[in-house]
């Protein structure tokens, strides 16, 4: 949505893995573990640093790794979208391909994922929490951000 605003391309860097796999990101970590997904989200973010006018979705591990958040803050806006752990399991269950939450309970696994990616989520350049706001919001206010950036007053 906040692509389609600002006439940029959309790019998921999961959907960007699991073609070039030619697999799903469930079957990359039960099939080939966890290390291997992310040397394929590394890969991605090397070739990035050459795309302009792009809205790029990360999954959430990703800049965990310190040369994966370094790299895209040299050439990107860095937003987090920022959600409470229960928010966030609303929010996904059911969803299947999330590796990671398929566990027997997935929202101590969501807090837990959280407490280790706080720090690294706070390094973002603007953090912007969901709750209590409609997509419509949330692009509006990343869309704000946006703006005052470009415009240098931020």
């Amino acid at each position: 949505m906040a692509a389609d605003l600002l006439h940029f391309t959309f790019l998921d860097t999961d959907q960007v893995i699991e073609a070039r796999a030619g697999k799903r990101i469930s079957d990359i970590f039960a099939q080939d573990g966890e290390r291997v997904f992310r040397e394929w989200e590394r890969r991605i973010v090397e070739e990035l640093t050459r795309r302009e006018k792009t809205v790029i979705a990360t999954g959430g591990g990703l800049p965990i790794d310190p040369d994966n958040l370094t790299s895209l803050k040299t050439h990107s806006l860095v937003i987090c979208l920022w959600a409470s752990p229960e928010t966030i399991w609303e929010r996904t269950r059911g969803h299947s391909h999330r590796p990671l939450l398929n566990e027997s309970d997935p929202l101590t696994k969501i807090r837990q994922l959280l407490a280790v990616r706080e720090p690294y989520y706070r390094q973002a350049d603007v953090l912007v929490n969901t709750e209590m706001r409609s997509l419509r919001e949330v692009v509006q206010h990343v869309l704000h951000q946006f703006c005052l950036v470009r415009s240098g007053h931020r």
